[in-house]
């Protein structure tokens, strides 16, 4: 059974919340894949907060660290289903919460990553240089079987 948290999308969703993308969901190429489309993107950064390197994984997670900036996007206008495919997307690792963004009136959504980090930053030029194009053929199939 699902736990309230767990099912926290639907109330973003219903709410017309925004989300905070600092990884791999800030690529139009991933986001046209998984959802069909390329939503509103806007520049915005999370003060306190890094874009972690994940041990064996090619995309990162955020997490809580004092004095640095998390650069992102945030995705506006997202509907129901597109909230309940990128939710699904996520590893179990990934929560769902609220976090205050630079310039922000209101704190808005992002997936916080809870397992271990690496100390090293993601760095999406790297990830786009190397990775992007197979991981979008990744994303298509994933999406293909969900």
């Amino acid at each position: 059974m699902d736990s309230p948290t767990s099912r926290r999308w639907e109330q973003c969703a219903a709410q017309g919340h925004s989300l905070f993308v600092y990884g791999t969901l800030r690529f139009p190429e991933v986001l046209k894949v998984l959802i069909d489309r390329v939503p509103n993107l806007v520049t915005a950064v999370a003060p306190g907060w890094r874009v972690a390197a994940l041990p064996g994984r090619l995309y990162p997670g955020l997490v809580p660290e004092p004095d640095t900036l998390a650069h992102g996007l945030l995705l506006t206008g997202l509907t129901l289903g597109e909230w309940e495919i990128l939710d699904a997307f996520e590893d179990d690792e990934y929560d769902l919460r609220a976090i205050q963004l630079a310039a922000a009136a209101d704190p808005v959504s992002t997936y916080i990553w809870t397992a271990a980090a690496a100390q090293d930053d993601w760095h999406p030029d790297q990830f786009t240089a190397t990775y992007l194009a197979d991981f979008v053929t990744h994303c298509a199939e994933w999406r293909r079987g969900l």
